[in-house]
């Protein structure tokens, strides 16, 4: 509808008519999800013709004999691959088209020790039988709507399975990645790591309880109540920072309204509304290493930026990581200059390439960003952070394993370094807790309110 500039009745006829193409692809375009081109969340099936990405075959959705069940940690179903060889800066020019313009700078970075492990591609990655036949409606009815800052007719899965064919691809793209399916109610201890000059760091634990009232089986979007996330944040160490609480109430229609967010400080022992939690407010106990916006990779509104569709690449990134999450100490996952690469699983994937520069008359300590998007299951897997003088700044990767007796993919880190300081973050790391990720825990939506935080908290 931003191409019409008449009024009147005619005006009024193409305004519908408009509004009706955008509104979803045809019912025989939504019918090629799940065939023999397409996978039931639009990715190519088929593998490349260098044979060195497979075809995908419906995932992995059965436990390896070694699996003890999910109150545990998840078994490595590939425990028997090796690296089919290691990228270092010493052969970086060989596989340079299938590297990120960060994961270059890394390598050049600490030319003598990091390096990148690339094994057999395994597309793994699988949701329920119910989340398929949703993203498949939405295909159908899903649209971006108040300029790409919400969407409507859509919940369960990815509301766009068909990027291409909407109004604006680079943010229906990223709306596919906030609103992918992981696994409905969702309970774990998230450690964070922010390392500090002189071989140090700084541990800090953060209980995470959150509900997707979006990825229900069922629901209508009319149900929704415009929150597709509830989010609860507990601070449990460093003793200093212990028992700060944040509450998100997530929106889908960010124009009609922001994102609800409340900080509970134990030293008030209060509860306060906390519109700063978005955009590029420095994130809770990172010492301005991430930005509230970049927890699970990219989060929240995207109104600051204009965003483009580059393309789709083969690139080597982070999936699999299952030697990651077994890994038993924290300390065992990094070194003093960036994390144990041994320990890291690299495979060639192919990925949406989405780009996002600042819009003129906002601001983001980010000028530029730019995401790479796993095909498959809508993860934004690695991340390339630009400064205002144009040069690259912040590198992120997002590594993940998929829990095959649930089934969906579930993240294992996030790490972010900055290339001016040489610091870095790493954030979702539980290796040292009972669980791996609970999704077993149901909660109420009440459980979010409020109120109900500022009880429990003062008790």
């Amino acid at each position: 509808m931003k191409h019409i500039c008449r009024v009147g009745i005619a005006g009024f006829y193409l305004a519908v008519a408009s509004t009706a193409v955008l509104a979803g692809v045809s019912p025989e375009q939504a019918a090629r999800l799940g065939g023999d081109e397409l996978t039931p969340t639009g990715a190519e099936r088929a593998g490349n013709e260098a044979g060195t990405i497979p075809a995908w075959d419906g995932g992995l959705t059965t436990a390896p004999a070694a699996f003890g069940g999910a109150e545990g940690r998840y078994a490595n179903p590939y425990a028997d691959d090796e690296p089919k060889f290691v990228i270092t800066a010493d052969n970086l020019d060989q596989h340079r088209d299938h590297l990120t313009d960060g994961q270059i700078a890394l390598l050049q970075r600490w030319p003598d020790t990091y390096k990148m492990p690339v094994y057999e591609t395994r597309r793994s990655y699988a949701d329920p039988g119910w989340v398929y036949k949703a993203v498949a409606d939405n295909a159908a009815t899903s649209e971006l709507i108040e300029d790409g800052e919400g969407i409507a007719g859509a919940t369960g899965g990815i509301p766009f399975p068909f990027i291409e064919e909407t109004s604006n691809p680079g943010k229906a793209a990223v709306w596919n990645h906030k609103l992918r399916y992981r696994g409905g109610d969702v309970k774990y201890t998230s450690a964070q790591i922010v390392t500090q000059p002189g071989d140090d760091y700084r541990l800090s634990k953060l209980l995470i309880e959150t509900k997707f009232p979006y990825n229900r089986q069922g629901i209508e979007p009319s149900d929704l109540e415009n929150i597709s996330i509830y989010f609860l944040q507990t601070v449990l160490e460093p003793p200093r920072s212990a028992g700060q609480i944040l509450l998100v109430h997530e929106t889908i229609n960010q124009v009609e309204e922001p994102r609800r967010a409340w900080l509970y400080n134990p030293g008030q022992r209060r509860i306060r509304r906390a519109p700063n939690v978005a955009y590029d407010n420095p994130g809770t106990d990172s010492d301005g290493m991430r930005t509230n916006d970049q927890f699970d990779m990219f989060n929240g509104a995207t109104d600051r930026y204009n965003w483009e569709l580059v393309g789709k690449r083969e690139i080597y990134v982070p999936y699999n990581s299952y030697d990651l999450q077994l890994a038993p100490t924290y300390e065992s996952v990094f070194n003093e200059d960036h994390t144990n690469q041994d320990l890291m699983r690299y495979e060639l994937h192919r990925v949406w390439v989405v780009e996002a520069t600042v819009k003129d008359g906002t601001s983001h300590i980010y000028a530029k960003r730019r995401f790479y998007i796993d095909e498959d299951s809508w993860n934004i897997v690695a991340a390339d952070q630009w400064d205002q003088r144009g040069e690259l700044w912040r590198v992120m990767e997002g590594h993940t394993a998929q829990l095959y007796d649930r089934p969906f993919m579930a993240p294992v880190m996030l790490s972010s370094y900055d290339l001016d300081s040489g610091r870095y973050l790493l954030l979702g790391l539980n290796n040292e807790e009972t669980a791996f990720w609970d999704s077993t825990v149901e909660y109420d939506k009440s459980y979010f309110n409020p109120r109900n935080i500022q009880r429990r908290a003062t008790r």
